[in-house]
């Protein structure tokens, strides 16, 4: 392998806090949700439902809409309004196991449907310079999980597909379309959402086994 290609949101950086801020609101609601069954539903209503470059209240309206009503509940106006005001715009944080980025001796880049803040934030949460290249949709005229965001990233990187070990959290926006390019592909899965997919790991760590 001569890159290694990751994802951004929900690979390289979390909001650690929004599950207990999630789950205060929805206990003020009288509704009692463990951890593991909202951090499921989340992650299943995030596969269909595609994060703007930059959110908005209306968003966050349709996506909570979508949340709740997976979980039983029903979205009404008051409980919208109280997960938007606890919950939207927390701060970003890496995962712990960015830490072994550093350590790998590989070209990285990153390839995600992101704002122009994405820079900043990696240089700030896992360090400087770690990433020769960062490739963000609102950069360019098209965004995961369309093929051609993932051909452009060949050409920007300028190496063969099957020279690029690409790495997210998601079989329809980051694996299927990566694998279609031609790169190889494995599926970053910290919380077991995804028991029977294939080429997965459950930590950066694993990584090395790979490259």
């Amino acid at each position: 392998m001569e890159i290694l290609l990751l994802d951004a949101a929900n690979t390289l950086i979390h909001k650690p806090s929004l599950w207990d801020q999630l789950i205060i609101v929805l206990e003020k609601h009288h509704y009692s949700v463990e951890k593991e069954a909202l951090f499921l539903r989340h992650k299943m209503v995030s596969e269909i439902i595609n994060f703007p470059d930059r959110t908005t209240k209306d968003f966050y309206t349709e996506f909570n809409s979508e949340l709740l009503l997976a979980l039983g509940i029903i979205p009404t106006e008051k409980i919208l309004s109280d997960i938007f005001s606890a919950c939207s715009y927390l701060p970003w944080a890496a995962f712990d196991d960015c830490g072994i980025l550093k350590e790998l001796n590989i070209k990285k880049a990153v390839l995600s449907n992101f704002n122009s803040t994405l820079k900043n934030l990696t240089d700030q949460l896992i360090g400087e310079n770690i990433f020769d290249e960062i490739i963000i949709s609102e950069n360019e005229n098209c965004r995961k999980p369309s093929v051609d965001f993932y051909h452009l990233a060949v050409e920007k990187l300028g190496v063969n597909p099957e020279n690029i070990l690409y790495i997210g959290d998601s079989l329809k926006l980051d694996v299927i379309p990566a694998q279609k390019t031609g790169m190889n592909t494995l599926l970053i899965d910290r919380e077991n959402i995804f028991p029977y997919a294939e080429n997965r790991i459950s930590s950066f760590k694993e990584i090395i086994h790979y490259i």
